[in-house]
This record gives structure tokens, C-alpha cells and sequence, in this order.
């Protein structure tokens, strides 16, 4: 039992952290979350009933948070709660349930990994483990800006390892989550084409219906702006900011780089993804017809930042299931994952990218070095990806070690098609 109120109170005093930091900085007046900020002011537009794209900036956006409001209109109804507290302690909340959603994660991933050592616990691994990846680039960025990425991510998770997969009243629930991420940032849309490839046919069409729902709800409640988001404002990309930029690492933003932001390199890397979507539909049917649906997950989670013409460094939070998974592996003895447990260590804490960076526009000269350096994101799921499509059926699983936990797969046999 005290073990267990260890793993308590190791949370605790990681969502004390962020309170304290979210309070010191409301006490003192200084700016925190700047996303968080910029989610509030969309909400509180939404509640006044004024406009959240006829101008690059909403109105009751902080002077240190100039940013436009470029997400969906169903995102600033999910972003309304935010309007009962200050930016600041909004932003620590945000980052409490950022942190509780990273561990979520881990614990899912120990759960429906293929094996695990005996001394790899769900429970007490999640906890350290997700406190531990905290560390990671694209998770800390994430809750310095306040953004909603590791949320997101749970939610996902969660539905497709949890819910899509279950049994009784919960199963008819599957796919909604999905649909709820996909409604607050577009990006998700990419995991109803998962679920219909994995055989989950209903829960795809409750995840699409999801979406639509949403999006008709909101043009219900406010028309003129949800109108002009999807005829007009998503097309936008100037409301982001310069795509081109390093902290952009995509298809798309690599074309950019290359081309000196040529106006055809989104529609090259749009190509390009193509091309590595029919290899990730080849891997993601693998791994369903294995019964790992973690590793089916994380193929469409790159694909995803891969494809979508904005992928800054903080969207990048699907490190974190890929490194619960290597430790797993590289625990049962798998060398390919005890080799690449330390190399996407390196790419997702040492922040590569950052080195070459020269100049206020945060280019890089381009040479073979810097060019591998400013795209690392990009190239490491891409490499490893060709690998796994190479070596895929050749591979073989290592034996297991003494202690070494391993529970019989999930086939579509056991789990039929919905």
C-alpha cells in the first residue's frame, strides 16, 4: 500500500511544481503560456460573441501574447474553462494535466506493449517514466507555451488501446475520443483512416461522426466564423507564422528550407508524404495482423507530423510512447532496441535543430551537416521507418530473458472487426 501512495505523491508534487510556477508568475505579473494565453483569449472571444478570424489578433489577447487564433472554432469552445481563472494559472492547470496525460500514456503503452521485464511495472513505471520524459524537447516545450499536445495524445492513446478494444457498454465509445482531438486541432483526422485500416470500422465512423458533429455544432453557434474557418482560415498559413523555420520540422517545411520557401514546396512535400504513407499503411497493417497496436499507433502518429504542413518541435510529444516502448523491448533483450533507445534519446533531448540556427530568421547554411541537423525530426522516423519496412519480415524475436513478462497478442481474431 505505501508503494502505492509513493506513486501518488510522486504526482503530486509534479502538479505542485506546476501550480507554484503558474501562481509565482500570476503573484508577480509575469508572463507564462504564452498558447495558453492565446486558447483563453479565443475562448472569452467565443463567450462575447465577436470574431475569432476577421483579425489576426482576438480581442482580450495579453500584450505578451500576440498571436492569432488559428484553431478550429470547436477548439475555443473546448478552451471556454479556461475564462474562470487568470492566463497564468490556466497555464499551470494545462501543464497539471499535461503531465498526469504523459504518465497516462506510459502506463497504456507498459500495458499493451508485446513484453515487458517483470521489473517494468505498469504502475510505478508509467509514473517514473512519464515524469522522467518530461525531459524531452517536445514535451517541455509544450508546457512552456502551454500547448494542448500531450492532451491530445492521450486522448488518442487511450481510445485506440483502451476503448476500441473493449468490451460491453464502453465499446460503443470507441472512436469519439479521436473525433474530440480531431475537432480541437485537425491533425488527429489522420487516426479515423487508422482505425478504418485496422479493421475498426464503426469506431471510425463514430470518430468521423465526431468531428462532424462538432463542426456543425459550432456552426450553429457561431456561422460567420466557422464558415469563414473552412473556407478561408485554414488555407491560411500566414497566420502561423514562417513555416520554413527550423522549429518547423515537416515534409513540407524541409521543401522550404531547400527551396528557399518556394510557393510549390508544400504541394512537393505533400508528395513526398504520399509516398511514405503507402509504406506506413504496409507497417500498420503489419502490426495490427501481429497484435502490437502500440507500434501500429506510432506509425500514424509520425505520419501524421510528417504530412501536416506545420509540425513545430512541441507537436513532437510522440516521442514519449516510442521511448516507453523501446525501454520495454530493450528490457526483454531486443538489441535494435537497446541500440535506438539512446539515439532517439539524443534526437528528442538534445534539440539537434537548435545547432546550426544562424540569423533572426532562425535559417541554416545549407551543407550535408547542417542539413541533417536542421531536419532530425524528419529524417529519424523516415530512416527508421525504411529500416523497419526492410527488415520488418526478416526479424526475428529475441529470446526471453529470465523474468521477461510477455502476454499473448491481440489478433484480429480475438478482437473482430466492428
Amino acid at each position: 500500500m505505501r508503494f502505492r501512495w509513493g506513486r501518488w505523491l510522486l504526482l503530486a508534487i509534479a502538479a505542485a511544481g506546476c501550480v507554484i510556477s503558474g501562481l509565482s508568475c500570476y503573484l508577480e505579473n509575469i508572463p507564462g503560456g504564452v498558447d495558453t494565453a492565446v486558447y483563453r483569449a479565443g475562448a472569452e472571444t467565443l463567450l462575447h460573441g465577436l470574431s475569432l478570424y476577421d483579425s489576426d489578433i482576438v480581442p482580450f489577447t495579453p500584450g505578451y501574447a500576440r498571436l492569432p487564433f488559428t484553431y478550429s472554432p470547436f477548439a475555443a469552445l473546448a478552451f471556454v474553462p479556461l475564462v474562470a481563472v487568470p492566463e497564468q494559472i490556466g497555464w499551470a492547470l494545462l501543464n497539471v494535466v499535461s503531465v498526469l496525460a504523459v504518465v497516462l500514456v506510459a502506463y497504456l503503452v507498459l500495458r499493451r506493449a508485446p513484453r515487458r521485464p517483470s521489473w517494468l511495472q505498469p504502475g510505478w513505471g508509467a509514473v517514473l517514466l512519464g515524469l522522467a520524459l518530461l525531459g524531452l524537447q517536445p514535451v517541455w516545450s509544450t508546457m512552456g507555451y502551454g500547448q494542448i499536445n500531450s492532451v491530445l495524445m492521450a486522448l488518442i492513446v487511450l481510445d485506440l488501446l483502451v476503448v476500441c478494444g473493449a468490451t460491453g457498454r464502453l465499446r460503443h465509445g470507441g472512436g469519439v475520443l479521436v473525433g474530440l482531438a480531431a475537432a480541437t486541432k485537425l491533425t488527429p483526422l489522420i487516426f479515423v483512416v487508422h482505425l478504418a485500416l485496422t479493421g475498426r470500422r464503426a469506431d471510425a465512423a463514430r470518430a468521423a461522426a465526431t468531428f462532424l458533429g462538432s463542426q456543425g455544432l459550432m456552426l450553429l453557434l457561431i456561422p460567420h466564423d466557422t464558415i469563414r474557418f473552412w473556407t478561408h482560415t485554414v488555407f491560411d498559413s500566414s497566420r502561423i507564422g514562417p513555416t520554413a523555420l527550423v522549429w518547423n520540422q515537416s515534409l513540407g517545411a524541409v521543401v522550404r528550407r531547400l527551396t528557399e520557401d518556394a510557393s510549390w514546396s508544400q504541394y512537393v512535400g505533400y508528395g513526398i508524404g504520399a509516398v511514405l504513407a503507402v509504406g506506413a499503411v504496409v507497417l500498420v497493417r503489419r502490426y495490427h495482423r501481429g497484435g502490437r497496436p502500440v507500434h501500429a499507433l506510432l506509425v500514424t502518429g509520425y505520419l501524421a507530423l510528417l504530412i501536416s504542413p506545420v509540425s513545430w518541435v512541441h507537436h513532437w510529444v510522440w516521442a514519449v510512447p516510442l521511448v516507453v516502448l523501446l525501454v520495454a523491448e530493450a528490457g526483454c533483450g531486443n538489441r535494435a532496441a537497446a541500440w535506438l533507445l539512446p539515439v532517439t534519446l539524443t534526437v528528442f533531448v538534445l534539440r539537434p535543430m537548435h545547432v546550426p540556427v544562424t540569423g533572426p530568421e532562425a535559417a541554416a547554411a545549407l551543407n550535408p551537416l547542417t542539413f541533417v541537423l536542421s531536419n532530425t525530426y524528419v529524417l529519424f522516423p523516415v530512416l527508421l521507418g525504411l529500416l523497419l519496412l526492410v527488415h520488418g519480415k526478416r526479424g526475428r524475436t529475441p529470446p526471453e530473458p529470465p523474468g521477461a513478462e510477455q502476454r499473448p497478442p491481440v489478433t484480429p481474431a480475438l478482437t473482430p472487426a466492428r
